[in-house]
């Protein structure tokens, strides 16, 4: 992967603070009942209900909250796996409903080390802005896209990024390396992705 430029680097920055101040402004109401509209509408996607283990996160400040979706998933039967950040980059390990989770890096909280790593064929993407290109900013320091590439090495790994609509740019400064997501979802509903 080629090198971020640092004027990249900080427009990157700026769009990313600019999108989670506004992300950090919604209400806890309102961020509850946005959480519950996008699980109904990542649940209902018919290529994630195919995926035997999906790949999901534990929310950290005022991300939108993918509990709910992760309730639906295992209420038919799909395996969830949850993400620990290590020094190789994101590890997946299952998560099972009540099994209790530990402290990691960054606030997150993440399944026990004894467990063993597992590969998802799908993954619900946390993201700090987004275009309608299916493009995302992260927080900066590319775990996700890493992971994308790391387990597409596998077999084609479905990508569902979910946020808040408020968190929606004109254009993220993609770079060629990067790939979009296959999904995108707000509490408003699928964002409709142009292609190309």
């Amino acid at each position: 992967m080629a090198p971020h430029s640092s004027s990249e680097r900080s427009l990157k920055a700026s769009l990313r603070a600019e999108a989670l101040k506004r992300r950090d402004a919604l209400s806890p109401e309102a961020r509850t009942a946005g959480s519950l509209a996008a699980a109904e509408t990542i649940a209902a996607l018919p290529e994630l209900a195919q995926a035997p283990l999906v790949g999901a996160f534990w929310p950290i400040r005022s991300e939108i909250d993918p509990r709910p979706l992760i309730e639906r998933l295992f209420a038919r039967g799909q395996r969830v796996a949850l993400p620990k950040v290590t020094k190789q980059g994101l590890v997946f390990r299952e998560w099972r409903a009540g099994e209790e989770l530990v402290t990691g890096g960054f606030g997150l909280s993440e399944p026990h080390d004894d467990l063993p790593p597992l590969d998802p064929t799908a993954l619900i993407v946390p993201l700090a802005a987004f275009d309608r290109a299916g493009q995302r900013i992260g927080y900066g320091a590319g775990y996700y896209d890493q992971a994308i590439e790391r387990l597409s090495k596998n077999g084609p790994v479905l990508t569902v990024g979910i946020a808040f609509s408020v968190q929606e740019i004109a254009r993220v400064p993609a770079e060629p390396h990067d790939r979009p997501l296959d999904h995108l979802v707000t509490e408003t509903g699928p964002v409709p992705l142009r292609q190309g």
